[in-house]
């Protein structure tokens, strides 16, 4: 099947079938191939991946869906998913956002995005099932202590697959077991409220469009301590102290965070060293020390 073909098949599947114009090729983020797609009637960005599960971009789909029903909070429209043989492939087809910029505003405004999407909240830590970050399956279920989802479903689950991909020396196993005993010295139970998180928010994961209003893509959604959000936008940087203000203003952190924002951060570093390799070990071991000596 051709690029056009299959692209026609997206299309026809996702009820957009109006006639073709113009395909192009366009950055789409570290895993997925990506297009700018024109038709007749629309401006079209479809995101593909040829080995992923068929629920890759359905749950995709569901996580934006679910981040714009939060107050001002702006997501790609999602016109649907679509699977194509010869090869095959999976892949979703959303609306084309016109990328722009909001001069000195931009920051401020994603922090109080962040803020709106935060403030929807639920009774139970996780999320229903199944989803992705990154490339790699993360299991949830639902939890009522906030410390036991995250050490049994993030931090455990992360270090076991470090293990299977020999990323796990005797050293490292043996400061991540210890680290999971004492978890519940900085990690709060059940007195915090759980929040929609983003679930995957760095630099490359929201733009600004053309008319100036913030939107979130790529997603890995759930419900959570919104410091873990905060202390991941920290651990890459490329959000400036108007981002950080602007939420602040909205949901203080607690005096506590920064005590705890490595083990937040510990996280995303198992995610990186499980899909990059080693170049993140150092980063995971110096956390890992600084917790258990």
């Amino acid at each position: 099947m051709t690029e056009v073909s299959w692209i026609k098949e997206a299309l026809k599947q996702t009820g957009l079938n109006s006639g073709l114009l113009n395909v192009q090729p366009v950055s789409g983020g570290d895993i997925n191939e990506s297009y700018h797609i024109t038709t007749q009637t629309h401006e079209l960005f479809i995101k593909t991946h040829r080995s992923m599960p068929a629920d890759f971009f359905n749950i995709e789909a569901e996580g934006l869906r679910l981040l714009g029903k939060a107050n001002e909070v702006y997501t790609p429209k999602v016109f649907g998913v679509f699977t194509t043989e010869s090869p095959e492939r999976h892949g979703l087809v959303m609306e084309w956002i016109e990328d722009g910029k909001a001069p000195g505003r931009g920051d401020q405004l994603l922090g109080n995005s962040i803020a709106n999407l935060h403030e929807m909240t639920h009774t139970s830590f996780g999320y229903s099932k199944l989803t992705y970050i990154g490339e790699i399956p993360q299991q949830n279920g639902w939890w009522t202590d906030w410390c036991t989802y995250y050490k049994r479903k993030r931090l455990r689950s992360q270090a076991e697959i470090a293990e299977k991909n020999g990323l796990l020396p005797a050293i490292r196993k043996k400061r991540v077991e210890k680290l999971l005993e004492r978890l519940d010295e900085w990690i709060p139970g059940s007195d915090i409220t759980p929040r929609l998180l983003h679930g995957d928010l760095w630099s490359g994961n929201w733009m600004t469009s053309s008319g100036g209003d913030i939107y979130l893509i790529d997603p890995s959604v759930f419900y959570g301590h919104h410091e873990m959000e905060l202390a991941f936008t920290e651990l890459f940087g490329g959000f400036s102290n108007n981002f950080y203000d602007a939420y602040k203003d909205r949901l203080p952190v607690d005096s506590e965070y920064n005590n705890r924002k490595p083990l937040y951060q510990l996280f995303y570093l198992f995610v990186h060293l499980n899909m990059f390799g080693e170049m993140y070990g150092s980063q995971v071991d110096f956390i890992l020390k600084r917790y258990t000596g």
